[in-house]
């Protein structure tokens, strides 16, 4: 499998304890191939990814990445522009 694109997201956890609230970031990546997208926890064979958009939701680059399947949509949240990983995904469609 050739990996055509890749870009990093992240899942941020939160956990309370003793009134006090802690966050932590673990950092995952969203590949796309020739046959699928792949992240983590799911995988979309490309047919079944129907488009890919972005929202930014600060003054910086980090937004949301939306991947709008036959499955639904999927959000993550990604903190460098996805620009390149968009452009490469439309070019496979």
């Amino acid at each position: 499998m050739e990996i055509i694109a890749k870009i990093p997201y992240v899942i941020v956890n939160r956990k309370i304890e003793d009134n006090t609230q802690f966050h932590k970031e673990e950092e995952h990546k969203i590949t796309l191939s020739c046959e699928r997208v792949v992240t983590s926890f799911d995988s979309f064979l490309l047919e079944e990814v129907l488009d890919i958009s972005f929202r930014f939701f600060s003054s910086e680059e980090m937004g949301l990445l939306y991947l709008h399947t036959t499955k639904g949509m999927y959000s993550y949240t990604v903190k460098t522009s996805p620009q390149h990983f968009i452009e490469q995904f439309k070019q496979m469609k």
